[in-house]
């Protein structure tokens, strides 16, 4: 294909060259004529493992040339990569001026090139915010080419996942390829850009693609911030944490593995919330600052109060609260926070129905009645022995259990609003409803 990439910093002039090594006809494209000449010439314009090796090849043969006319890139190529920075502002908001201006230039290159170079696709590679794409550059690009994007012109989100350092093995060995695109044909021209690379290939939304980078990021951050702040504590405590982290990896059904990594409700239980009370207890006695784990806690609970603000939101009284137990299958309630959904909602005032099929007052007994009678006291008189019964008084609906029971009787359309605590089986069915909030979204 004849690919044109816009930036070489590292971003572009990866994406460039190893283009260009798998067979397409690559075009850089700079406003710094230093990179300019330096591509040309056969260097890599920046340092990075095998670039330079790769760079000289692909010059060499022809593959690969530089130029600082965006008219010129854009006649010359069917796929346009954007890889342009976006940088923080001084108030940590992303810069977009970049993406802008380039957009801007390509939409008019493109004016001017017509109908007579067929359809072009515009791949944005840089890193953006969900609705950067859609809401930002995709009007700038119809206002100046004249036409609609997906119809008339290609628009793709193609986030990179290339560490510096090793990113040219990154890129012909990628952990996956993300392709968001506009409509099919702009996912197939993606698609067949990276055509005999390994991994999986995912093609969702453009908004899904832009935020999946920041997915990525956001964890790898906290990966790196979890690991050093358990190896400060370990170390306080005259504990190895290389060994630590060493059991802790090898763990791969709960540690290193998706589980817990879906969205839903808040945590709770006889563990979690004890354990991390304790260790951030611990590391503050030792005098170790630990604001990611301190502050686990206190998220938690602000995912809790997002709920009840849901019920707030829909401005009805009677509320039903499908599920009471911290996690299914189990009938114990300490520190649930089902159980402090409850508690909240019936202090405010809310005409509150529950029902759990493993819940029964008559059958709770040690520490687990006394935690329930001190933090529900009223329970008894909120149970009710049947889903029919909550759904009878229910203007509101909170779906905090998987129990098939209630997932059969819950009504679509007409009926009350419900609110899903834990993304129902048919979520995206219901998504389209006016009746139905989703926390798990």
């Amino acid at each position: 294909m004849r690919v044109s990439v816009f930036g070489l910093g590292y971003v572009g002039c990866v994406s460039a060259a190893c283009l260009a090594g798998m067979g397409h006809e690559v075009i850089g494209v700079d406003v710094n004529q230093v990179k300019i000449d330096l591509v040309n010439d056969g260097k890599a314009p920046v340092v990075e493992e095998r670039i330079g090796e790769l760079i000289a090849e692909v010059v060499r043969t022809g593959a690969l040339r530089a130029t600082g006319d965006v008219r010129e890139a854009i006649m010359g190529s069917e796929v346009s990569l954007v890889c342009v920075g976006t940088p923080s502002e001084p108030n940590g908001s992303l810069c977009t001026t970049y993406l802008e201006r380039v957009t801007e230039q390509i939409g008019i290159a493109l004016a001017e090139q017509g109908e007579q170079g067929g359809r072009h696709t515009v791949v944005f590679r840089s890193t953006m915010l969900p609705g950067t794409c859609l809401n930002l550059l995709v009007p700038i690009l119809e206002k100046y080419v004249g036409g609609t994007a997906g119809v008339d012109i290609g628009v793709a989100v193609n986030p990179e996942f290339l560490r510096e350092g090793t990113s040219v093995r990154d890129f012909f060995d990628p952990p996956k390829t993300v392709i968001g695109e506009l409509d099919p044909a702009s996912g197939d021209v993606v698609t067949a850009l990276y055509d005999g690379l390994p991994g999986e290939v995912f093609r969702v939304p453009v908004p899904t693609a832009e935020a999946i980078k920041y997915a990525d990021n956001a964890f790898h951050g906290l990966k790196i911030g979890f690991a050093n702040e358990l190896g400060a504590v370990c170390q306080a405590l005259g504990v190895d944490s290389h060994q630590v982290m060493d059991v802790f990896l090898a763990d791969r059904k709960l540690n290193i593995s998706p589980a817990y990594l879906r969205p839903g409700f808040a945590f709770g239980g006889s563990c979690l919330p004890k354990d991390l009370r304790s260790l951030v207890h611990a590391a503050r006695r030792a005098d170790v600052s630990v604001p990611i784990l301190a502050h686990v806690l206190p998220s938690n609970s602000d995912h809790l109060q997002r709920a009840v603000e849901l019920v707030e939101r829909t401005g009805k009284r009677r509320v039903g609260l499908f599920g009471l137990s911290f996690k299914p299958g189990t009938d114990d309630l300490r520190e649930s926070p089902l159980v402090e959904l409850a508690e909240r909602l019936y202090g405010k005032g809310y005409d509150l129905k529950i029902h759990d099929a493993n819940v029964s007052l008559s059958r709770l007994l040690g520490a687990n009645r006394e935690y329930i009678e001190t933090r529900l006291p009223h329970l008894a008189q909120l149970l009710a022995e049947s889903v029919d019964e909550v759904l009878e008084h229910a203007e509101v609906c909170l779906i905090g259990t998987r129990d098939p029971a209630v997932l059969a009787a819950l009504p679509h359309g007409d009926g009350p609003v419900i609110v899903d605590l834990i993304r129902l089986p048919d979520a995206e069915a219901r998504r389209a409803e006016p009746g139905y909030m989703g926390l798990a979204w």
